[in-house]
């Protein structure tokens, strides 16, 4: 791993970097970017730096200096050839008085890479009895506040599953802790559409361009008559479904299989699409 804190590549990257009071460690005042690294390039990243600047407002941040960011990319990957990495670029409102008031520091800014394992083939998703909230504060923003997505993740693996899956307050299909979900019905492929509270996934939005899908808020109900379903997110790419509450499904089915095989076209077409 390497990591650059605020200007500085630091020596090691484990060692102290952010300060205790930080608001981003102490009540989770951030956002963040999670960004695919290939054969030592990122991907999409100026849709993610546009997607951060958007977290950033959302949460009444500051603009991140996007050309201080890309620095910090660059320094992250140079001298550590990456053929499939993980970047993680986080910023936060700095340093400030403990409580959830904001102090008048200047905000935190740390660009991290690692080695990344290639997604497993499938997975088994497990929906949660807890919505996510459309009409909340944070809805559609990528914040560093995970305690509900850590808390799903556990439910969904004592039941077998490694990604749990959310509706919202009205019970419409929503998303993933971390992904967004597709899934065909009369051979029909389809994804919730922004309004329901989901993230707007950069995989997403690639997808419904490159791809035939169509934007529906439907029942979460509508899963169990689902065809095939599959996950979508800067570190699966399209990852097949072949369980959803235990119930099996074809992994890959035709359609998720087509989206995949799309996917892998456009993305080695252009880095930066």
């Amino acid at each position: 791993m390497r990591a650059w804190v605020d200007g500085r590549l630091l020596e090691d990257p484990q060692a102290p970097a952010v300060a205790v009071t930080d608001h981003g460690f102490t009540v989770g005042d951030g956002v963040f970017e999670a960004v695919k690294v290939v054969d030592g390039r990122p991907f999409a990243l100026t849709r993610h730096l546009e997607r951060l600047g958007r977290s950033a407002r959302g949460l009444g941040l500051p603009d991140p200096p996007l050309d201080e960011v890309r620095r910090g990319v660059d320094a992250v990957l140079a001298g550590e050839p990456l053929a499939l990495g993980r970047l993680r670029i986080t910023y936060t409102a700095g340093v400030a008085p403990m409580g959830s008031g904001r102090g008048d520091a200047p905000p935190t800014l740390v660009v991290a890479a690692a080695p990344m394992a290639p997604p497993p083939e499938s997975v088994a998703v497990v929906t949660v009895p807890w919505p996510r909230n459309e009409r909340g504060a944070l809805a559609g923003l990528k914040t560093t506040s995970y305690a509900e997505n850590v808390v799903a993740l556990a439910y969904a693996a004592e039941r077998g599953g490694s990604e749990a899956l959310f509706a919202n307050t009205v019970g419409v299909l929503c998303e993933g802790t971390g992904s967004n979900v597709f899934y065909a019905v009369d051979g029909e492929l389809r994804t919730p559409t922004l309004a329901s509270g989901c993230l707007a996934g950069v995989t997403r939005a690639l997808l419904v361009e490159w791809c035939d899908v169509r934007e529906v808020d439907e029942p979460v109900e509508v899963l169990a008559e689902a065809e095939e379903l599959f996950l979508a997110s800067t570190t699966r790419d399209v990852q097949p479904v072949s369980s959803c509450d235990g119930r099996a499904l074809p992994a890959p089915g035709p359609l998720t299989r087509e989206a995949a095989a799309t996917w892998r076209r456009r993305e080695a077409e252009d880095v930066d699409p």
